[in-house]
């Protein structure tokens, strides 16, 4: 009886841990907030440590709090990766991943091809999202790797690098004509098309603003890259692309690049994935199938 008490005691440690809230906890856990709080309360005095800061906008764990949520996300997916063993003994198990549309087309489909491929009894599941909500599903354990820009913060998460993607600026040969200035002056005179200010790749590129005292009087924001594309080969503008994505498009002359003074700073992208949770084997069966 005590086990099963236990059981279901740290399922509630964790949903409070994961949100960073007893009521919120409460509220996805479809029990009322006191129980919460008394199993809380228990946990704390069988341990004999305390595990949650409490603060007027919810609760923090404590370093011992920490210590005891990475051994028990650790042990509830060794459960769970069990029983889908039990329920499909046929199968060769699962892999969840996350990223970016626009990181999922350019970067992402070769290895999911050679994977599924080569593994063709695996489930795997794609979740698109941004680059930091994806982030943050690998430091939740809710995905097993995500393709993402390399965070600043790895917490406890391993990166694999797959290199660096180059940002650049880019028109139709007819608009930069049109525009008649020098390159650095594109700013002052031409559309600039960026990504919306949410997503990480605009945020990157307000960092290199704000260093080089640049302030585009004309922006015209879109939410997808493949849009930034589009419409500069329209001739709407300058779009800031990613230049691995517009190989074809400068190749073929449709498009041009900008070449500024101070170029923007590369981005190293790669896999992440989370250590405190069991290894899932299919991560590195599905990192490395590209260097097979």
């Amino acid at each position: 009886m005590e086990t099963f008490d236990n059981f279901s005691r740290y399922k509630i440690f964790l949903a409070v841990a994961e949100c960073k809230s007893i009521s919120k906890a409460a509220a996805q856990l479809y029990i009322s907030q006191p129980a919460v709080s008394i199993t809380i309360k228990k946990l704390e005095e069988n341990l004999n440590t305390t595990l949650f800061i409490r603060k007027s906008k919810g609760v923090e764990l404590t370093e011992n709090g920490r210590k005891l949520y990475e051994n028990a996300k650790r042990a509830f997916h060794i459960l769970l990766d069990t029983e889908d063993r039990l329920r499909f003994h046929q199968n060769t198990g699962y892999l969840r991943i996350a990223a970016s549309n626009v990181l999922c087309k350019h970067f992402l489909m070769p290895y999911l091809k050679e994977f599924t491929s080569l593994y063709p009894n695996t489930d795997v599941s794609i979740t698109c999202t941004s680059s930091s909500v994806a982030c943050s599903m690998v430091e939740q354990c809710n995905i097993d790797l995500a393709l993402v820009a390399k965070p600043e913060n790895l917490g406890t998460a391993i990166y694999h690098s797959l290199g660096v993607i180059e940002y650049i600026f880019v028109c139709t040969p007819a608009y930069r004509d049109k525009l008649n200035c020098d390159n650095d002056k594109i700013f002052e005179h031409g559309n600039i098309i960026l990504l919306d200010k949410d997503n990480v790749s605009r945020r990157h590129l307000n960092s290199y603003y704000a260093q080089n005292k640049i302030t585009p009087l004309h922006i015209l924001e879109v939410n997808e890259m493949d849009l930034l594309i589009e419409f500069a080969k329209m001739g709407i503008g300058v779009s800031c692309v990613v230049k691995q994505f517009v190989e074809e498009e400068l190749k073929a002359g449709s498009l041009i690049e900008i070449e500024l003074s101070k170029p923007i700073a590369p981005r190293e992208i790669g896999f992440l994935y989370n250590r405190i949770q069991p290894m899932n084997e299919n991560i590195l069966k599905f990192i490395e199938v590209q260097s097979d």
